[in-house]
């Protein structure tokens, strides 16, 4: 049961049923995070058919969770699942609520489970159902299904166990129009920054390249229907207009797999969104992140999208070695990543990344170089560094590859795999540890990323500040610093590995070290709010009260 990833709907709309019928129950268990649009538009699109429909998150207290499915037992329960990583934390809360005595039906969706729908069935007993790929109308029927008695193993877009053989019934197309969606429920308050709530929103769905790490391109290419798919601008505008209205939402987030600005079409598709924007005095009032790929960055329409209220750009550079982007089938050059960091750079616009500074190709001189590309982005201080190493997802075709060639390891939650000089795996796996309060959780690098969120919110939307300027040096001359440390500390202790020597890896220093500076950050960060918290709290409270005056929509 997913919805693409951000939220998904079905190809044809069918009229909600007859006000007389009897509501049938269901419940929706997933993170919260930022609102999981996913969640949200199935739970709109249930109760536009008569169902009542309660969101739960996962994180709650299963004892909470059995109570309250107890107390009311609904139809179903649907469990969105975001990463394969989760599924123990999953199937223990389905467990729990099987012997608290909950015996509704139990299905499941998301990409791993629309991917790999046999693995999990043959892993997680406790589900009656997988729903697969786009999982609005295939839930609806399997709800009316259920709620009614009827057989509902003959539905299309599911899949199931049968005397334990799995049973994959045919897939349902994807949505052809976007715009059939009703907007998704949000039953949770937003998140903040800098103090201004916070929401995501999306443009559109799918992605038109087949990175061979990302499960993304194949959940939408493996059931029948268009890849991409975009949503009006006017649609867009109006969602956000009516966020502003209810929740008094300033910065909104923009979920997309990939921010839809490819070719002609794209361009005029983002052209007309920003003139809504101006004509309804979005972008005069909100700010807005999306991610997108370095090739659409370019000067004169990241320009214009600055103006509209553009904040933050996130791209998925990746790489930055040629062995690491023909593995990971990025259809890039280094250069154009180089062009497209030097380009935010120059209209100001804030902007993060995905990087693998571990991938299969890797070597201990690849490590290396990817160092040397990040110290050409990002020694400057302008973002924090970051690197992960790419991990074989389910139903991803570097997966596939892994386990051709017999490198492919770990289990059903956790894969892994070895690289080629066996080495590099011990001392990723020694790097890994000592680096875990920098860049994982709320590290360093994720502490430093939320500064530099911050400012810019403060910047974009907050007038009479004083010192903008001496903060904004002064965080880039901290985050220069990390940087430097982080990547002194990758250069040489894998230059020390290789000769044998592991004495460099040390993780209580860097500990150490990283504490130290997030202190700084810290005092640094509260000595700006101090020196501007008039003007700060003014703004905010202006906007709790009352909100700026947004215009209609000109239609």
């Amino acid at each position: 049961m997913d919805s693409g990833g951000s939220g998904a709907v079905f190809a044809s709309v069918r009229e909600p049923p007859a006000p007389e019928r009897r509501r049938a129950e269901v419940a929706l268990i997933g993170f919260q995070d930022q609102g999981n649009l996913g969640m949200g538009y199935l739970a709109a699109v249930l109760r536009r058919h008569g169902c009542a429909v309660e969101i739960i998150d996962i994180r709650d207290k299963p004892e909470t969770i059995a109570a309250r499915l107890l107390e009311r037992p609904p139809t179903l329960v649907g469990f969105s699942l975001i990463f394969q990583f989760f599924l123990p934390q999953y199937r223990r809360l389905a467990q729990y609520l099987r012997a608290a005595g909950v015996t509704c039906h139990f299905t499941i969706g998301g990409h791993y489970p629309s991917l790999c729908h046999d693995e999990l069935l043959a892993n997680f007993p406790e589900i009656d159902s997988v729903v697969r790929y786009e999982g609005e109308e295939t839930l609806v029927d399997l709800v009316d299904r259920l709620h009614a008695g009827e057989e509902w193993r003959v539905l299309d877009g599911i899949a199931y166990l049968r005397n334990g053989e799995v049973v994959t019934n045919a897939a349902r197309p994807l949505v052809q129009d976007l715009d059939t969606l009703p907007f998704p429920e949000r039953p949770y308050e937003p998140e903040r920054v800098g103090g201004f709530p916070t929401l995501p929103v999306l443009a559109s769905r799918g992605c038109i390249r087949r990175c061979s790490f990302c499960s993304i391109h194949t959940f939408y290419r493996t059931a029948p229907g268009k890849v991409v798919r975009v949503r009006k601008p006017e649609k867009v505008v109006e969602e956000m207009l009516e966020l502003h209205r209810r929740h008094g939402v300033r910065v909104f987030l923009f979920q997309d797999d990939d921010f839809p600005l490819w070719g002609k079409k794209g361009r005029r598709w983002a052209d007309e969104l920003m003139g809504r924007m101006h004509d309804s005095g979005l972008a005069e009032n909100t700010i807005w992140k999306i991610s997108c790929r370095a090739e659409y960055v370019e000067t004169e329409l990241f320009a214009a999208m600055r103006e509209a209220g553009l904040f933050l750009v996130y791209m998925g550079i990746e790489s930055g070695v040629e062995s690491g982007l023909e593995i990971l089938f990025k259809q890039m050059t280094i250069q154009q990543n180089l062009d497209a960091v030097a380009t935010l750079k120059q209209l100001g616009i804030v902007y993060s990344y995905g990087f693998m500074l571990f991938d299969p190709s890797s070597t201990f001189e690849s490590v290396r170089q990817n160092v040397g590309f990040l110290r050409q982005i990002v020694a400057d201080g302008s973002a924090p560094a970051f690197f992960s190493r790419m991990l074989p997802y389910g139903g991803t075709p570097i997966r596939d590859l892994l386990a051709k060639e017999g490198r492919l390891r770990g289990d059903l939650t956790h894969p892994d795999y070895d690289f080629l000089d066996p080495r590099l795996n011990e001392y990723y796996a020694l790097l890994h540890t000592t680096v875990r309060p920098w860049i994982h959780n709320q590290g360093l690098a994720n502490q430093l990323s939320y500064a530099w969120d911050e400012v810019e919110t403060f910047a974009r939307l907050t007038s009479g500040l004083r010192g903008i300027k001496a903060y904004r040096k002064a965080l880039a001359r901290l985050t220069a610093q990390a940087n430097a440390r982080l990547f002194r500390l990758v250069e040489e202790t894998s230059l020390a590995f290789e000769q044998g020597d592991r004495s460099l890896l040390d993780p209580k220093a860097i500990a150490t070290y990283c504490k130290r500076m997030q202190t700084r950050l810290v005092d640094l960060r509260n000595i700006f709010v101090a020196d501007n918290i008039e003007p700060l709290t003014h703004r905010i409270n202006a906007d709790c009260s009352s909100g700026p005056v947004l215009r209609p929509q000109v239609h």
